[in-house]
């Protein structure tokens, strides 16, 4: 092994790949700190960082099993697995601000349907992604189950297209139920 390798070895193993992530993500006010829990909502958690891929299409996708917000008129919990897909453009979000933001509907008086367009629109104003979507599967209540799905395709790109399919064809094979 030459000498030169042996010591840009010991250089890379010399810094702590902590400090390499904070210099470079510096912005980021939650990731590596203690958590603030807000019990009230609140888009002003959520953060991103930049997509280091931009010119590539990489569908990221988030699954919050343990969402729950507050029916807006009888005040009772609705409990429902979120699934939260996009293809990044600039901008990503950073999954622990993610996991607060989604912590702040605990408490947040809204109909399933509202609650699945907020936080798409929420996240379109943080990251301007190429394409979004948002799937809420609630937990019945009176012996009905609501599964609100949104999406969006940045306009003027192929992505509105690919918006308008998924939209038409999201349901067309629907797991069987035996969850709830």
């Amino acid at each position: 092994m030459s000498k030169a390798l042996t010591e840009k070895t010991i250089l890379c193993v010399l810094v702590p790949l902590w400090q390499i992530k904070l210099k470079t993500m510096s912005e980021l006010k939650n990731l590596g700190n203690e958590s603030k829990y807000l019990f009230e909502y609140s888009s002003e958690m959520l953060e991103s960082f930049d997509n280091k891929h931009p010119e590539n299409d990489t569908m990221v996708k988030f699954n919050c099993p343990e969402f729950t917000s507050l029916c807006p008129i009888t005040g009772q919990p609705d409990f429902a697995t979120i699934y939260l897909s996009y293809i990044p453009d600039t901008k990503m979000v950073e999954s622990k601000s993610l996991k607060l933001y989604l912590f702040s509907f605990r408490n947040h008086g809204a109909f399933h349907e509202d609650c699945m367009n907020i936080i798409m629109k929420d996240l379109i104003a943080l990251m301007d992604p190429k394409y979004i979507e948002v799937w809420g599967k609630f937990l019945p209540r009176g012996g009905l189950s609501i599964d609100p799905y949104c999406n969006y395709g940045k306009p003027g790109t192929k992505y509105v297209q690919m918006a308008e399919y998924r939209m038409m064809n999201h349901d067309l094979y629907p797991e069987r139920i035996d969850n709830r």
